[in-house]
């Protein structure tokens, strides 16, 4: 069987823009690529929200999707909600490099298929890092205090190559 690969376009403001992919082998865990262009250099925010809601820009994406109701976390904690994909870094030039350096992110909570399946569902880049719910800020445990919403795209299936 051919893996389930799917897209988001990210469009942002102050032209930050990109684009994420993911893949899937069979039940197994989702890939995670792609490259953002216009960041200032850090750590920027990286999640999936649960509406692929782009009506009123990127505020209209709803929270991290989290379908086991949990509190917000790294991509490595147990406790997590599923969306929460950590930080991705931009270098000096303004593009990030954690997503194409990395060979890939490889997240199980975050399938293409199935009850909890992201399709539809949004990518977001936020304008700061993701304290991945350690760092005591009021919004720690809910978004990981990162920030406004930079850039957006909505997950969809890509056709096949």
């Amino acid at each position: 069987m051919a893996p389930l690969k799917a897209v988001a376009v990210l469009v942002g403001t102050a032209g930050v823009s990109g684009v994420v992919h993911f893949q899937q082998e069979g039940e197994g865990p989702t890939s995670v690529t792609g490259k953002v262009e216009g960041l200032k250099p850090g750590k920027h925010g990286f999640h999936v929200h649960a509406l692929g809601d782009t009506t009123n820009g990127c505020l209209s994406t709803g929270p991290h999707f989290n379908p086991k109701n949990l509190e917000h976390g790294a991509p490595e904690d147990s406790i997590r909600h599923a969306g929460d994909l950590g930080n991705v870094t931009a270098g000096e030039d303004g593009k990030i490099c954690s997503l194409v350096c990395l060979s890939q992110m490889l997240d199980g909570e975050v399938p293409l298929i199935g009850a909890n399946s992201i399709i539809g569902r949004a990518v977001v880049v936020h304008a700061d890092p993701d304290d991945l719910g350690k760092g005591g800020h009021e919004l720690s445990k809910s978004t990981g205090n990162a920030g406004g919403r930079l850039a957006c795209g909505v997950i969809g299936f890509q056709a096949a190559s």
